[in-house]
């Protein structure tokens, strides 16, 4: 497992390839992430390349973890920026390839983006999963509360609609 390094602005521009490759191998394995399947390669690349303007204003945080082969994972932070909510962020984005599963990469990037909200000031951490996913697992493991359901809230890659469980993690 390699420790999870935050990216830059200007190393999104190095890495994207591998991001989008990251992407579009969650969305070919069912990952409700907000996309549809098939998610053509150069459409991953290009969302990824727009979320330039959202890590150079530190209004979302990103790491990502890597190996010989590439990209093997990547969390996103997203920091809530109203004075009101200074004390929030969302976790989005948690995405691990398929050939890097299993060896706690998934709770590595989780308590990576965990540590640095509580580091920058934020008590409470919110995110959402499918309901019935790996990764509503993961979240419930790694002590996350849920807050609910939403029913048929997104669709999934296949273009169903599904349920969406609501989380939330109070930090300190």
């Amino acid at each position: 497992m390699t420790t999870p390094v935050r990216l830059s602005a200007i190393d999104l521009v190095t890495y994207t390839p591998g991001l989008a490759a990251l992407l579009v191998d969650a969305v070919e394995d069912g990952a409700g992430v907000g996309f549809l399947a098939p998610l053509p390669i150069d459409a991953a690349a290009e969302w990824w390349a727009a979320q330039g303007a959202e890590i150079r204003s530190n209004r979302t945080i990103v790491w990502i973890t890597s190996d010989h082969e590439g990209v093997t994972g990547t969390i996103r932070l997203r920091l809530a920026g109203m004075p009101d909510s200074r004390h929030r962020a969302a976790v989005v984005g948690l995405l691990v390839h398929r050939r890097a599963r299993g060896n706690g990469l998934a709770r590595e990037l989780l308590a990576t983006a965990e540590r640095f909200a509580a580091a920058a000031g934020r008590s409470l951490l919110t995110l959402d999963a499918p309901t019935g996913s790996g990764a509503e697992r993961l979240y419930k493991r790694a002590g996350w509360i849920e807050s609910g359901a939403i029913p048929a809230y997104a669709a999934d890659p296949s273009g169903v609609l599904r349920s969406t469980t609501i989380f939330h993690k109070q930090l300190g």
